[in-house]
């Protein structure tokens, strides 16, 4: 078989930025858990040697972090003076942990990903699933880091907001069930910001319990609790609004979780869906958005789904098409998307 050279060179240029980036994602890492990002963010221009004495680290290393960066366009470099910066768009993606569009949290989670590589290799040749508590521990530290920013910026600003009906209702006095909380980033959100509500986060994972409660102390709050439990036979009745954030396609009976949700709400009630962003077919998911979330979701919700009952594997690329397939089986017969960004969609199921 003869090769075309041009799209051989162009298939290899491809695979050598790819090395690139696998070979700098430890060293974002690196620059968020030692300051480096965000003390160039707000102190430069910087050479390395001022860069290590505001971070107390070593010049040598920080010089080499400093050209990688530069190399990947993750922070500019000035030739005539030998210094580094970063501009507001670079700034506001490694140095700013309150921005929308903080992207740190996901290297975390990738992490996990490579320390997990041995497990995901038995999965494939046995199909088994691999539980989401088996993972390292970095992938969920990763999680919350990666969708806290989003959250804590639309959450309540846009996404409840866009839902007919539940802002009202919250800032009154509600009932509120969060579904596979986690580590609670969402749950706390709400809570502080709709005080008369009752909040109550639910997770099978204990652990993700246990810093769901450190975290509430340490927040102060007193109108939240959590509770270890399945998503299809979670605790109460009469719920108000209840919300599933990146975590049904997770689940390995989604329709059976949707269905305890529709049973446990108000008849008024109002379930909220966030899912990965996602078309409807492979060929309008082949995009760069899609190609993260793919690779996530091989390594990461597939496994996990199919760890539990049913394994229904939805996948984190499911769409809304198919996560309306699952609302309807349910038992809603109300299902819209209510607003999206880049990376969600926004869901609202009612009965």
């Amino acid at each position: 078989m003869e090769l075309n050279e041009a799209k051989l060179n162009e298939l290899l240029g491809k695979v050598v930025t790819e090395m690139g980036a696998a070979a700098n994602g430890p060293l974002i890492l690196l620059g968020d858990k030692l300051g480096l990002f965000k003390s160039l963010a707000l102190s430069g221009p910087m050479n390395s040697t001022e860069l290590a004495d505001e971070t107390n680290t070593a010049e040598r290393y920080v010089r080499e972090w400093l050209s990688a960066q530069a190399a990947s366009g993750y922070v500019s470099y000035d030739a005539t003076t030998n210094s580094f910066s970063m501009t507001p768009e670079q700034a506001a993606v490694f140095g700013d942990a309150e921005s929308p569009v903080f992207m740190t949290g996901a290297f975390y989670a990738i992490t996990s990903i490579y320390n997990d590589a041995p497990k995901m290799e038995k999965a494939f040749k046995s199909g088994e699933g691999v539980a989401w508590g088996d993972h390292s521990t970095c992938l969920f530290c990763g999680t919350e880091k990666f969708f806290s920013p989003s959250y804590e910026n639309n959450l309540v600003n846009h996404w409840i907001p866009s839902l007919d009906g539940v802002d009202a209702k919250l800032k009154n006095g509600a009932k509120v069930a969060d579904i596979g909380c986690g580590h609670a980033a969402s749950t706390i959100i709400m809570a502080k910001a709709y005080p008369k509500s009752t909040f109550i986060g639910y997770d099978y994972h204990a652990k993700s319990i246990e810093h769901a409660r450190e975290s509430a102390a340490a927040a102060g709050l007193d109108n939240i609790s959590f509770e270890v439990a399945l998503a299809k036979d979670f605790p109460g009745s009469d719920y108000d609004f209840i919300a599933f954030f990146d975590c049904l396609h997770d689940m390995g009976d989604p329709v059976g979780a949707c269905a305890h949700v529709k049973k446990a709400l108000k008849p008024d009630g109002t379930c909220m869906i966030v899912e990965p962003f996602a078309n409807d077919s492979l060929e309008e998911n082949l995009n760069p958005v899609g190609r993260a979330f793919y690779a996530f979701s091989t390594t990461l919700c597939t496994p996990c789904s199919l760890n539990q009952e049913v394994g229904l594997a939805l996948g984190a690329q499911a769409g809304e098409k198919r996560l309306r397939e699952v609302a309807t089986s349910a038992g809603f017969t109300r299902f819209r998307r209510a607003t999206e960004t880049p990376f969600n969609l926004i869901l609202e199921a009612r009965a």
